[in-house]
């Protein structure tokens, strides 16, 4: 009985330890790189322990979203922006001033919700960035100094991560659970893309480059309006070969008038009705329900 009780207990099974919980364990990894770097601040969030502090979370998630919860892809991303971000210091491009003749209306943010209570509530409000570079006045006044470009057009995206109001966000995200986004829409009326100039080309390839690392997971779905017939035939084309991950995310349209029209199952009542005329709404006009960085 003793040699039986002996051999209960030899085979008894040992008490299971419990794992440490992924996400939060590379959440973990990732403030760990964030607080050896020099600049502290992400999309005017002032980075934290994301144990502890919602909108750092938001932030770090968003990071290994956008690799697919690669930690050293994301830790490297993140290093990248925050090098950028200290070196650029895009919070201080919202206070700057803009030439007028450059870029007076080529951009502007507006924000939608079904009423004034919900405005600040990520789950029933909808941000927009329009770039309107149909236009644009002088293709080498606009895009001829890339530096000054790039300046603009990333204080054009703080002012729509503004109207996310990360700083004060209570409720964490998940890889399937995310409000904290923003739609984009691409207006190109009168653009011909048959006669793109190198400045064009030099802007267009920096803002890509620029966006794909500093703002991660915050792009909802982008419109690409008013583009002439044959380019909305190439994207038909492109969703053969690129992957539907990525192109979902991409909608060419030819007509800028029904744009209104895809945001029927929005989580903000009738925002298609919200949007300025020309887009097929019956809102006023992007200058008067929109803001734009300042333009002297």
């Amino acid at each position: 009985m003793a040699e039986a009780k002996a051999q209960a207990t030899t085979e008894a099974p040992k008490p299971e330890v419990p794992k440490p919980d992924e996400p939060t364990t590379l959440l973990q990894e990732l403030w760990a790189a964030a607080r050896s770097h020099t600049h502290p601040e992400v999309w005017g969030v002032t980075l934290a322990d994301p144990a502890t502090h919602i909108p750092s979370q938001i932030v770090l998630q968003k990071y290994l979203n956008a690799n697919d919860g690669d930690i050293a892809k994301a830790r490297d991303q993140l290093t990248k922006t925050l090098d950028w971000r200290a070196k650029l210091q895009p919070l201080e491009l919202i206070k700057k001033s803009y030439n007028k003749a450059k870029f007076e209306g080529l951009g502007y943010v507006t924000k939608y919700a079904g009423s004034e209570e919900k405005a600040d509530d990520p789950e029933s409000r909808e941000i927009f960035t329009w770039n309107i570079y149909g236009g644009v006045k002088s293709i080498d006044e606009t895009f001829g100094n890339l530096e000054e470009f790039i300046n603009w057009r990333v204080a054009l995206m703080e002012l729509a991560v503004q109207e996310l109001s990360l700083p004060t966000a209570t409720k964490p995200i998940t890889a399937d659970f995310d409000p904290y986004k923003i739609f984009q829409v691409h207006d190109y009326k009168s653009i011909s893309f048959l006669r793109q100039s190198p400045s064009v080309k030099a802007a267009s390839t920096e803002t890509i480059k620029v966006f794909a690392t500093a703002y991660p997971e915050l792009l909802k779905e982008k419109f690409f309006v008013n583009v002439p017939v044959i380019m909305g035939f190439m994207y038909g084309v492109m969703k053969l070969f690129v992957a539907a991950k990525t192109i979902k995310k991409f909608h060419p349209m030819s007509n800028g008038g029904a744009l209104a029209k895809e945001f029927t199952e929005s989580k903000v009542p009738s925002l298609g009705d919200k949007l300025p005329a020309e887009y097929g709404g019956k809102g006023a006009d992007l200058k008067a329900q929109g803001k734009e960085p300042s333009i002297e």
